[in-house]
């Protein structure tokens, strides 16, 4: 049960309205009677926890608010929204979305299934090439579950100093825990590379480990999702720590259709020219579709006409893979 200090401050919360510190010590209750064996009343406890902070009222109808927005250093960590994406918005292979509404169904009914000491999947690597849709999928599971999301600024996480990055690292996983919601460290290679690479240095292989102890004893009913672009780097032992990996690849013609079809919208030529769509879409990833899409258009409204045509969806692709090529030229000569 709460101690005396905790019930003090909850009363003194409520009346003060502080709801962050109200939440804080109920989070610690939680925690608590979690400890102690009690695991149904801490899940409940949270639940509610979580309940109330969803249910604040916005200056939008519809619009939640970010009560637990992330304050002090922790708000150079964090960037938080609130995506209002769905699955339905994205193009993708019939395995990964499996995958994905598995995930969704599992944390929907994770109540019940922490019921009969299980836990739902919740810590996630994305991995796969550039513009393949991992950056959209964390977005999409925080829009499906209605939770905020957490990006987390590696740029800000990583400095030089001794010590110092796995100290931030601390600070959000204790957000993490505290604050239900996706938590998304994108570019996961920059802390989850390989710790014995020749051109490692110590801190990185610090933070690392401090990575894997922290994903290790998470027990919070957030979700965690890592992404990188470069598995072949990623440390072997951060795949046990993580509930499922999710692969994903370059769109196949098909999908491409798909994609440029419902990108184009009320914009689409009728009949669609899948033939310049197959030939010319491959190779490229889903945001190089998108973008050579958005060109089309853009060329439709300049000129005042109603629907793109099949040449300017041509050169649209043709001048997307020009520049993929231009981009991997340079990462070529840079390794060299």
């Amino acid at each position: 049960m709460a101690s005396a200090d905790q019930i003090k401050a909850l009363v003194q919360s409520h009346i003060s309205r502080d709801d962050g510190q109200f939440y804080s010590v109920a989070m610690q209750v939680a925690a608590h009677e979690a400890k102690v064996g009690h695991g149904r009343l801490a899940e409940e406890l949270r639940d509610m926890i979580d309940a109330a902070k969803m249910r604040s009222v916005s200056h939008e109808p519809g619009k939640l608010v970010p009560l637990a927005r992330p304050r002090g250093e922790l708000a150079n960590l964090l960037d938080v929204t609130y995506p209002k994406i769905r699955l339905t918005n994205m193009v993708l292979e019939s395995v990964v979305l499996e995958q994905l509404q598995r995930i969704m169904q599992e944390q929907r009914l994770h109540a019940r299934i922490r019921e009969y000491g299980l836990s739902p999947r919740r810590k996630l690597l994305l991995v796969g090439p550039p513009g393949t849709g991992k950056t959209m999928t964390a977005a999409v599971l925080a829009g499906e579950l209605e939770v905020p999301l957490f990006v987390v600024r590696l740029d800000a996480l990583i400095t030089k100093f001794m010590g110092e990055t796995a100290a931030k690292l601390r600070q959000v996983f204790d957000a993490i825990s505290q604050v239900r919601g996706v938590y998304f460290f994108d570019e996961f290679d920059a802390i989850g590379s390989q710790r014995s690479l020749a051109n490692d240095v110590g801190e990185i292989r610090r933070v690392l480990n401090s990575f894997l102890q922290m994903i290790e004893q998470d027990q919070s009913t957030s979700l965690i999702v890592a992404a990188t672009n470069h598995r072949e780097i990623l440390d072997h032992a951060l795949y046990r720590r993580f509930d499922d990996v999710i692969e994903y690849s370059l769109p196949t013609p098909q999908q491409a259709v798909v994609l440029m079809r419902s990108h184009l919208g009320d914009f689409a030529s009728k009949p669609l020219p899948v033939k310049v769509i197959s030939e010319y879409a491959m190779g490229l990833s889903y945001a190089e579709i998108k973008r050579a899409v958005d060109d089309a258009i853009k060329e439709v409204v300049m000129h005042g006409t109603e629907r793109v045509k099949a040449e300017a969806l041509r050169r649209a692709l043709l001048e997307r893979h020009r520049l993929h090529e231009r981009m991997e030229n340079h990462k070529i000569s840079i390794m060299v």
